[in-house]
């Protein structure tokens, strides 16, 4: 289905989603630990994030879930800055769907880069990979990240009560889907036509 080491995308003014690669884990690990108390608010990940070394851990697993067809991690950059991090989570082949999941350092958020990139991703997902179903889970009171889906006509389906443990809290998750026939017309009304 996907090729090692192959994906990029082209957004547009300068912003790229690429896969994330071994030689990445210093600039991801900076750009988590000049943002942890930005990130961790909703990231259970980033207190275990200590070292560069978890930050080449998590590519090398991400690299293997690639490899796999279970998963795909590819950082966000702003021309050679890297910005944040989207991926394919949860890629289940079989039943053609997958879950988007995305995240922003703090002075990336607002620009409108994390929902380009969205655009993208979906995209790819419906045109290429030929899946049925995207979903974007967000924590209930995200504000900023479930603008995202709500902007691009996700379909809220429902709330999963305390799905997810950040920093021993449990968070309340709203869960919103998208078909691929649904994104036919909505891409044309982004696109404006």
């Amino acid at each position: 289905m996907m090729a090692h080491r192959t994906f990029h995308l082209d957004v547009g003014d300068d912003l790229h989603v690429r896969l994330l690669d071994e030689r990445d884990a210093p600039a991801l690990f900076a750009l988590i630990d000049a943002d942890r108390e930005g990130l961790r608010k909703w990231l259970p990940w980033v207190d275990r994030t200590r070292t560069p070394e978890d930050s080449a851990a998590f590519i090398r697993n991400a690299l293997e879930q690639y490899r796999n067809c279970t998963g795909l991690h590819a950082g966000i950059w702003q021309g050679s800055r890297l910005a944040g991090v989207i991926g394919y989570v949860n890629m289940d082949v079989n039943n053609r769907r997958t879950m988007i999941g995305y995240w922003l350092a703090t002075p990336y958020r607002g620009k409108g880069l994390a929902t380009r990139a969205c655009m993208a991703m979906i995209d790819v997902a419906f045109n290429k990979l030929l899946f049925n179903k995207v979903e974007i889970y967000c924590a209930v009171d995200n504000h900023r990240s479930r603008a995202i889906p709500e902007r691009l006509g996700f379909k809220p389906e429902g709330v999963l009560r305390q799905y997810e443990r950040v920093n021993d809290n449990y968070v309340d998750v709203v869960a919103y889907g998208m078909l691929a026939c649904e994104w036919r017309e909505i891409r044309k009304k982004l696109k404006g036509g």
